[in-house]
């Protein structure tokens, strides 16, 4: 696809649709070509439904992912089925529902995959026609994207279902959420449900709504099943904060907050290291992007180390010229820091406050009727006085 004299951008595996198909860019000036490998998310291999990542052997420059360079994956793979299953089997039980930041691309059609399997065979008891909801306009056009490349996205396994005339990430109870108002509705419906939607870490998107109207609720699960940037709102979550900020309004998190372990899109150190060594001529450069400030500085000193490879991690801001192979500037290292919630402690008083009148409310059941309505008119003058 020419987007502009010199520059020629083109995929090299658009197969993979979870964001590991990289990018190669070809860079001319005066006579003189470059070409740049963009990695995208490099993703897991042996993962359910869709195929292992491809490679791509030829770069003059490479821009790599290092979300997880400095650890493996288990090899032990859980039981997604049934770690799924008692999820969601609990949360409804309790008459809540399970809502679940999912990144559009991939990640919604994996959880798809496994919820069809649960729900063919049957294994939530009490609840056999819940509704899903994929509340995600991306991700429903992604969802449409792989039906119609089932051959160059789906594996063995998910083959064998479609050979079968079995579509592996639809069921009964299905709903595809598109206009605002389709998700608005979701929330006023009190049915237990399993609810998707992007983003993946709650910085933006209609999951930020969903959260609105569900940490509070104690009966509810709010499941993680993607990696939590440092930063974000899905890390503070998991993390074990309080309380969040949400649309101007503090939201207290009464939720049960889970992950589902082991379900990761990104390749671990050795997939790395195996996508990296796929080059059957060593780069000019490496750049290390996209992982958390050690953990890609950890990346880069392996690149370093142990396959000889001109390996740099920039900070946001680094210019490099392709062509002449030099920095133009690099930028001042600035770490990205948890967000840290203020501490209001008189605001905190207020709340005990709060807290302590409805202990005292609960105490008056069966005084006097008199004197209860009294009680009322002081705390609705009260009420009246600070709703501002």
């Amino acid at each position: 696809m020419e987007l502009c004299q010199g520059i020629d951008i083109r995929f090299s595996d658009i197969g993979h649709l979870l964001g590991s198909a990289s990018i190669e860019v070809w860079i001319t000036e005066d006579g003189v070509s470059r070409k740049v490998v963009f990695s995208g998310d490099i993703g897991n291999k042996d993962q359910p439904l869709i195929k292992d990542p491809g490679y791509t052997t030829e770069a003059d420059y490479v821009v790599m992912e290092s979300t997880y360079g400095d650890r493996l994956h288990s090899t032990d793979r859980p039981d997604y089925i049934k770690e799924l299953t008692e999820i969601i089997q609990e949360t409804f039980n309790r008459g809540g529902n399970v809502v679940i930041p999912s990144f559009a691309v991939g990640r919604t059609q994996e959880m798809l995959y496994f919820i069809r399997k649960i729900k063919d065979d049957k294994l939530i008891k009490g609840f056999p026609d819940f509704p899903v909801y994929v509340d995600s306009p991306l991700a429903v056009e992604a969802t449409g994207i792989f039906h119609k490349n089932e051959l160059s996205c789906f594996d063995e396994e998910a083959m064998e279902l479609v050979n079968k005339g079995i579509n592996p990430i639809t069921f009964p109870g299905l709903n595809l959420s598109i206009t605002s108002d389709e998700s608005k509705a979701i929330n006023f419906d009190m049915t237990p449900k399993v609810i998707l939607s992007a983003s993946g870490m709650c910085e933006a998107g209609r999951i930020r709504h969903h959260l609105k109207h569900n940490l509070w609720r104690p009966e509810c699960t709010i499941l993680f099943v993607g990696y939590q940037a440092i930063g974000t709102l899905g890390r503070a979550l998991i993390e074990g904060t309080k309380e969040v900020r949400l649309f101007g309004e503090t939201i207290e998190i009464r939720a049960d907050i889970k992950q589902l372990g082991g379900i990761s899109g990104h390749a671990d150190k050795n997939g790395l290291l195996d996508w990296i060594k796929a080059f059957e001529k060593k780069p000019k450069k490496v750049f290390v992007v996209h992982g958390e400030d050690t953990v890609a500085d950890a990346f880069t000193q392996t690149l370093i180390d142990e396959l000889d490879l001109d390996a740099y991690a920039p900070f946001s801001g680094t210019k490099f010229d392709l062509i002449t192979g030099e920095f133009e500037y690099e930028a001042v290292p600035v770490r990205v820091a948890p967000k840290k919630k203020p501490v209001n402690d008189v605001f905190s008083r207020l709340m005990a406050a709060g807290q302590r009148l409805i202990g005292v409310i609960k105490k008056n059941e069966g005084v006097a009727n008199k004197d209860l309505a009294k009680f009322a008119d002081q705390i609705i003058a009260l009420c009246d006085k600070w709703d501002r």
